[in-house]
């Protein structure tokens, strides 16, 4: 009984994993959609930036539910990697664990890690000083700020590197996550090939896209 309690317990977890899995993932694609136009054109870049910046659904409703979503993804995949580690027989050691998987399925804990990090990064270049700049120095709405700034952040070639080598990590996150992410919801039926192959498509166009997005910025400007 406590078996089968404790069975239901892991699938719910992987379940949720998953879900919150696919919710970033939707925000990775919308983020990464307005950084690409900073690519294109610094106008529609400043435009939108603004929009989602000063949008009080944006920054109130969303925002926090993002925010929610991101640790709770992490917790909760720190927790399964405990639990997934504290069942394994102790013989399973001795197996040749790239014979049956690909390195990103064996190190989702580490690259998850490396992946923590850049987001720490990320807020400290971004999220910090915005809101700094709106809601402690109250500074006046400056519509063609956001371009600019950032640009500035991709001077330093060693934050570039940074954010490039985070991307990739991401990439390898990603490749497994997407497929996992709809086993764990039983989402394994005829559409399921075609699915696996939008996340191996995702997992690569847009990760590789921030990284063009990071290397232009850095040598154009």
């Amino acid at each position: 009984m406590a078996k089968s309690a404790l069975l239901k317990s892991s699938i719910a977890k992987k379940v949720a994993m998953a879900l919150s899995g696919i919710f970033l993932m939707l925000f990775l694609a919308q983020h990464f959609f307005i950084n690409m136009t900073s690519v294109f054109s610094s106008n529609t870049f400043n435009s939108i930036s603004h929009f989602m910046g000063n949008n009080p659904l944006v920054q109130f409703v969303i925002q926090p539910i993002l925010i929610v979503g991101v640790i709770f993804h992490f917790i909760m995949g720190f927790v399964l990697e405990i639990q997934n580690r504290n069942a394994r027989p102790i013989s399973y050691a001795k197996n040749n664990g790239a014979a049956n998987s690909s390195w990103a399925s064996r190190n989702m804990i580490y690259s998850g890690v490396v992946i923590l990090a850049f987001l720490g990064l990320h807020s400290y270049d971004f999220w910090v000083p915005e809101m700094v700049y709106k809601y402690v120095e109250v500074n006046p709405l400056d519509e063609t700020r956001y371009f600019h700034e950032l640009v500035a952040k991709f001077e330093s070639p060693v934050r570039t590197a940074l954010y490039c080598l985070s991307f990739v990590l991401l990439s390898l996150h990603l490749r497994h996550g997407f497929s996992s992410s709809f086993q764990s919801v039983g989402q394994n039926n005829k559409y399921t090939k075609g699915m696996k192959g939008f996340g191996l498509w995702f997992s690569v166009i847009v990760p590789l896209g921030f990284v063009v997005i990071a290397l232009f910025h850095h040598f154009n400007h």
